[in-house]
């Protein structure tokens, strides 16, 4: 396996190396939405801590994730009002791993809605801070 790298586009949005529309923060996760959604709301959970993905995460960590992406799936229930969720996290480039820091995908699902195709193309800035407000407001009722 492949070193992590500290120039990955993650690490240098928790440096404020680059911005990002946060949801949510604590001491060891951050959650902003994806710049390239696959649907309304589509959100990342990180952790703070340098890890490449699921193979080299301390147990700490991911277990702090997954708290954080459960209270992140609850909120965007509400704020989207969603009928689901789908989860994901890939693992190295076979897996269709792209941004080589440990993440977790969490979408809010509509039945009969399919995901938006993977392009590569970012979001209008001004929707993706609108959801992410949408989030926020909904995360203050979540415990």
């Amino acid at each position: 396996m492949t070193d992590y790298d500290n120039d990955n586009v993650f690490a240098k949005i928790l440096r404020g190396e680059l911005s990002s529309h946060k949801v949510y923060e604590d001491d060891v996760t951050y959650a902003f939405m994806d710049i390239m959604p696959r649907c309304d709301g589509h959100t990342l959970v990180i952790p703070k801590n340098p890890s490449r993905n699921i193979l080299d995460i301390e147990q700490a960590d991911l277990e702090a994730v997954m708290a954080t992406v459960q209270k992140i799936a609850r909120a965007l229930m509400v704020a989207f009002q969603a009928d689901g969720i789908t989860t994901q996290q890939f693992n190295e480039g076979a897996g269709g791993q792209v941004v080589f820091h440990s993440h977790v995908h969490v979408l809010p699902r509509h039945e009969g809605v399919k995901l938006r195709p993977h392009t590569g193309e970012m979001a209008d800035q001004d929707d993706l801070a609108e959801h992410a407000e949408k989030l926020i407001e909904a995360l203050k009722g979540i415990d």
